[in-house]
C-alpha cells in the first residue's frame, strides 16, 4: 500500500497542485496566452558596466569597459554587450529602477512580490507575482504545469526570496534543476517509460480514493481529481517528453544559446513557452559567475571587473539568442521577455580585501575592486510582449546614482508584468490565511511604453 501511494505522489510536482479552484471559466488556447520569461541575474547586475555607462563619471566611478554604439541611435551600452547592442533594436533598456531594499532578500522580495518593506525576511511575507499568475490562470492548466523554474528563483544563501506564501504550496513552480547542457541530463517525474509498473499502480490507488470519497462530504476530492490527471498526463504524454528534450532542437540553434548551463536553460525556456507555459523563470548563477556563484560583486567575493568579464560573453550570447529567437519564431507579440536583478551596484567603486582566490577573485587579502548594493538607480530590459521596443526609458545622474527621469517603482515593474498577462491587478485580491483578502499589488501601475496599448 506504501508503496503504490508513493509511487504516485511522488511522480508530481508539489502536492499535484491540490489547491486549485474549481472554474467555469474557458481555458484559452494554449498558444493564444500571453507569457512571461523572467531572467534573473541573482546578486544584482552593475548597471554602469552593462546597460548605463558613464564614460565620463571619473576615475573612482567609471569602469574600465568602454561603450559602445548600438542599432538604436542615441543608445549605448558597454563593450561587454556586443551582441545584445546587434539587436537593441528589438527591447527596451529601463534606467530607472528605485527601491528601498538595501539587502538582497529585502531587494528581492520589493522585485518579485512589490514588499515594500525595507528589512530582510527569511520567508516572503507576500506570494511572488508568478504564483500569483499561475493562481490566477488556474482554469488554463493544460499537459505542462502554468509555472516552470528552470533553475528557479527561490532562495539567496539561507534566505526565501521568492516564493507562494499563503496561497501555499501548490502554486509553487515545477522546478527544473541541474545543467541542461549536461549529456546526462534529465528532468525528473516527467515521461515515465515503463507504463506498466505505472499502471499497476494505479487500481490499488482507485480503491483508496472510492474509500476516501465516502468519507469525505467536502467536494475537495472532487477538486483532486482534475490534478491527478494532469499529473498523469506529465508522467506519460510524449508532448511533455518533447518540450523538455533539448536533443530535438538544432544543433545550430543550441551553438547559438552557448553550449553551457546559461544557453540551455534560456533555450529550454523557449521551448517551454511555445509548448504552452505561461511562467517561465530562469536565474543565472553558478559557476559561469565567477568564484561566489553569483552577481554579489563586493570586493570581499570578486575582482568586479574581472568578474563582469568572465561572465559577460555567456550572458550576452544567451540572452541575444533568447530576443532573437523569440522574435523568428514569430512569439513576440504574445511572450515578454524581462532581464533583471534585485538591484545595480554602487557608482563608487571600492577596494577592499579579497576574501579568497578564486575565478574572478585575487587571493585572500589581496585588495581588489569591487561595486556594493545599490537600489537608487539600476536597470533592466524588456522585449517582446507586442511592446515598442528599441527605446530608452528613465535616466540616471551623470555619476549613475541616482534615478533623476521617469522614477520606476517595484509595483511599476510588477504592474506591468500583471498588465501583460491580463491580470487587473488594481482590482484584484486574495485571502491571506486568515480570509482577509489582500490586495495582490497595493501600488504601482504600468510603465506606458511597456504595454501593448502604447505600441
Amino acid at each position: 500500500m506504501q508503496l503504490g501511494l508513493a509511487g504516485m505522489a511522488g511522480l508530481t510536482w508539489p502536492g499535484l497542485n491540490r489547491l486549485r479552484a474549481e472554474s467555469g471559466r474557458p481555458a484559452a488556447k494554449r498558444h493564444e496566452r500571453t507569457a512571461v520569461i523572467l531572467v534573473w541575474l541573482r546578486g544584482g547586475c552593475s548597471h554602469l558596466d552593462t546597460y548605463d555607462p558613464k564614460p565620463d563619471a571619473g576615475s573612482d566611478y567609471a569602469g574600465p569597459f568602454r561603450p559602445i554604439s548600438t542599432k538604436v541611435p542615441g543608445l549605448q551600452l558597454t563593450e561587454l554587450l556586443p551582441r545584445q547592442a546587434k539587436i537593441a533594436d528589438k527591447f527596451t533598456v529601463l534606467r530607472s529602477m528605485v527601491h528601498s531594499g538595501g539587502g538582497h532578500p529585502a531587494g528581492s522580495l520589493q522585485m518579485l512580490s512589490g514588499d515594500p518593506d525595507a528589512a530582510d525576511k527569511r520567508v516572503p511575507k507576500y506570494p511572488d507575482w508568478m504564483t500569483v499568475a499561475n493562481h490566477q490562470r488556474r482554469d488554463q492548466r493544460g499537459t505542462l504545469p502554468n509555472y516552470i523554474g528552470v533553475n528557479p528563483v527561490t532562495r539567496y544563501d539561507s534566505f526565501t526570496i521568492a516564493g507562494p506564501a499563503y496561497l501555499g504550496p501548490g502554486y509553487a513552480p515545477f522546478g527544473v534543476l541541474g545543467d541542461p547542457n549536461s549529456p546526462d541530463f534529465s528532468v525528473p517525474n516527467i515521461g515515465v517509460k515503463d507504463q506498466g509498473r505505472l499502471s499497476d499502480r494505479v487500481p490499488l490507488k482507485d480503491k483508496l480514493d472510492n474509500l476516501s470519497r465516502a468519507v469525505d462530504r467536502s467536494g475537495t476530492m472532487g477538486a483532486y481529481d482534475d490534478f491527478e490527471a494532469q499529473a498523469m498526463r506529465m508522467l506519460t504524454g510524449e508532448e511533455v517528453r518533447e518540450a523538455f528534450d533539448l536533443s530535438r532542437e538544432d544543433p545550430r540553434t543550441r551553438d547559438r544559446y552557448g553550449r553551457n548551463r546559461w544557453g540551455q536553460q534560456l533555450l529550454m525556456a523557449r521551448r517551454l513557452v511555445e509548448s504552452g507555459v505561461d511562467i517561465i523563470t530562469s536565474v543565472l548563477d553558478g559557476s559561469q559567475c565567477g568564484r561566489v556563484g553569483n552577481w554579489d560583486d563586493h570586493a570581499v567575493n570578486h575582482h568586479v571587473f574581472d568578474a563582469l568579464k568572465f561572465r559577460a560573453p555567456n550572458f550576452d550570447q544567451a540572452v541575444s539568442a533568447l530576443i532573437e529567437d523569440v522574435y523568428a519564431r514569430g512569439l513576440d507579440k504574445r511572450v515578454l521577455v524581462v532581464v533583471s536583478g534585485e538591484f545595480g551596484r554602487t557608482p563608487r567603486i571600492s577596494h577592499v580585501a579579497s576574501s579568497g582566490g578564486g575565478v574572478a577573485s585575487a587571493e585572500a587579502g589581496i585588495v581588489q575592486p569591487g561595486r556594493d548594493h545599490w537600489p537608487r538607480g539600476f536597470s533592466n530590459i524588456w522585449a517582446g510582449g507586442g511592446i515598442q521596443t528599441g527605446g530608452i526609458i528613465g535616466a540616471t545622474d551623470r555619476r549613475g546614482e541616482d534615478a533623476v527621469d521617469r522614477r520606476t517603482s517595484p509595483g511599476d515593474f510588477l504592474a506591468t508584468i500583471y498588465h501583460h498577462l491580463g491580470i487587473d491587478a488594481k482590482n484584484v485580491s486574495i485571502p491571506d490565511f486568515t480570509g482577509r483578502p489582500v490586495p495582490i499589488l497595493p501600488q504601482g501601475r504600468p510603465v506606458p511604453e511597456l504595454t501593448v496599448e502604447s505600441a
